[in-house]
């Protein structure tokens, strides 16, 4: 960050972003993609109140210095340099307790041979809180749960999921019927640690195989709507040309978003073991050329694919920290 930025720290969360310029920390948090509640944006209702822990803040309705441990409203403070707050309205990554909510069905749609978008309305949706990148399952009478990734960002108003279904995947096809005839159904919401709770400081390479691009898309919706200003490459690995049944979107993407890139990765027809073991996509990933000690890697797939992407770029010398996707909390080596 340039002159006269200042690093803004919340707890519990262990969030970080920075303010810069005259901005207020509420307007620097959601410039971040850091969600804390709000609604007047004028100190009058109060949802955006903290508590300064450490540093020196100003109240720009009276024009006073807040003294530590002082409760403030976010919209009506400015960081006089580097600041701690506390927030518990504000989660870390991952720390969003699932809830059961009742979704209406908005819109079930097939967009390729297999895919299908789903487009779900909560009534409270002021009530449901998840970061980008995390999932859901639904719950069917008599069912086990079944899981799906989020596609949409945050702050979209209904959520958007895309389930591939076919007559021999008997769960999702159940699932698919459930919402094709019925008017709502019962969500329990959000699932996952690997996901996004504020704009990286690093550059970010996303690796989606399959319907594994639902969450890269909510990633990719969420952060173009921060200040996020670094690279970002996506590889999106299918079996046939008609499996990237968003491909055009992610075309969009790369002619709109300076520092976006787009890598699409179609298996050879002729090997029937390319879904299950991914090296092309692999192989195209680790061409890419990308610093891996300074990279944020956020995959989406199956099991083999997650495990043998991630054994590639560690040993390509990426930090294993550096290394996100559900399929670690999901199906943990033994």
């Amino acid at each position: 960050m340039g002159k006269g930025a200042r690093r803004i720290r919340l707890e519990p969360s262990g969030i970080r972003y920075w303010a810069v310029g005259q901005a207020d920390l509420l307007s620097a948090a959601a410039g971040a993609g850091v969600a804390v509640p709000f609604a007047c944006r004028n100190g009058v209702c109060e949802l955006c109140e903290a508590r300064l822990l450490a540093g020196y803040a100003l109240n720009t309705r009276n024009q006073q210095m807040i003294p530590t441990g002082a409760r403030l409203m976010m919209c009506r403070t400015v960081a006089l340099g580097d600041i701690e707050l506390e927030i518990p309205a504000v989660m870390a990554a991952g720390k969003n307790q699932p809830r059961t909510f009742q979704a209406n069905v908005v819109d079930v749609r097939s967009i390729n041979h297999d895919v299908y978008r789903i487009e779900l309305q909560l009534p409270r949706r002021r009530e449901l809180s998840f970061h980008a990148g995390q999932y859901l399952s639904v719950v069917l009478p008599g069912a086990d749960p079944c899981y799906f990734s989020i596609a949409s960002s945050p702050s979209e108003q209904n959520i958007e999921l895309h389930i591939q279904a076919t007559p021999e995947w008997v769960s999702a096809q159940k699932v698919i019927d459930a919402l094709t005839s019925g008017e709502t159904v019962r969500l329990e919401l959000p699932h996952g640690k690997a996901c996004i709770a504020s704009a990286p400081e690093k550059p970010l390479l996303l690796v989606a195989a399959g319907t594994g691009f639902a969450q890269m898309k909510s990633l990719v919706d969420y952060l173009r709507g921060t200040s996020f200003d670094q690279p970002v490459k996506l590889f999106w690995g299918v079996r046939h040309h008609e499996d990237m049944y968003l491909g055009s979107k992610a075309r969009q993407w790369e002619q709109d978003w300076p520092g976006f890139t787009f890598q699409p990765v179609v298996g050879d027809d002729e090997d029937n073991d390319w879904s299950g073991h991914h090296e092309q996509l692999v192989r195209t990933v680790l061409a890419s050329g990308v610093d891996w000690n300074n990279v944020e890697v956020h995959a989406s797939g199956s099991p083999a694919m997650v495990y043998a992407l991630m054994d590639a770029l560690v040993d390509a010398g990426l930090p294993p920290e550096g290394f996100f996707s559900d399929v670690l909390e999901y199906a943990p080596r033994s």
